[in-house]
């Protein structure tokens, strides 16, 4: 795959990089071990003071991008955010699939919100990463049209597919995902550090989602 940045983007958030992961996967029902896994990390984040879930580093980094684009992301909240305040208030997170899952356990863990797509929905062999346009089609996953104005948003040949406030339908992940192309929007410091962030990864993917020719790259708008 192809990555690219737009010039908005650069501007934006020119210290950035995006962890690309490609790899062959099964995603089947999530399982007992992944959901306890779940359920511990939703159980560290409760009871954390609503106030302090935004100044996580990754989140705090995500949302300054938000603001750089001209998006409020107190009305659009980036995905990690978003899960991190249900957790913090004691709500369960729903069941689904296994990437789905390991996806949301790594955004809980980390931070950062990443976007999980069926590869083989993706048009095309590249993307781009660039500002939503004011007017721009984009049917977000259980939410309808989502205005993506400001947005970072990836886009392949037939439009956006992927924000960090919510994927898309056209690319979503379904149980017969063989396929996955998964973006991780890095805005700033990763938490834990970007080695321990990609062996988790791995790990979650392979012992979950039967993962394999994994492929993780590294990019960003200054090379």
């Amino acid at each position: 795959m192809k990555i690219s940045f737009s010039p908005e983007i650069a501007a934006a958030a020119p210290q950035m990089r995006v962890m690309v992961v490609e790899a062959a996967v099964h995603n089947g029902p999530t399982s007992d071990a992944l959901w306890q896994e779940i359920t511990a990390a939703c159980a560290a984040l409760e009871g954390t003071p609503m106030e302090a879930v935004n100044k996580r580093p990754a989140i705090a980094a995500t949302r300054a991008a938000y603001k750089a684009l001209g998006k409020d992301p107190n009305r659009y909240r980036p995905s990690a955010e978003a899960l991190a305040r249900r957790a913090v208030k004691g709500m369960e997170l729903y069941r689904t699939t296994a990437l789905v899952d390991l996806i949301n356990l790594l955004s809980l863990r980390s931070g950062h919100s990443i976007g999980g797509f069926d590869a083989d929905a993706v048009d095309g062999d590249a993307i781009e990463l660039g500002r939503g346009r004011a007017g721009e089609p984009y049917a977000a996953i259980g939410r309808g049209e989502l205005n993506i104005d400001g947005l970072p948003v990836w886009r392949d040949a037939t439009g956006g597919f992927g924000t960090p406030t919510s994927d898309n339908e056209r690319t979503k992940m379904s149980p017969a995902t063989s396929r996955l192309l998964m973006t991780v929007n890095i805005y700033g410091t990763s938490e834990a550090g970007d080695d321990a962030f990609e062996a988790e990864m791995r790990r979650l993917l392979e012992q979950y989602a039967g993962a394999t020719d994994i492929k993780i790259t590294t990019h960003s708008p200054s090379r």
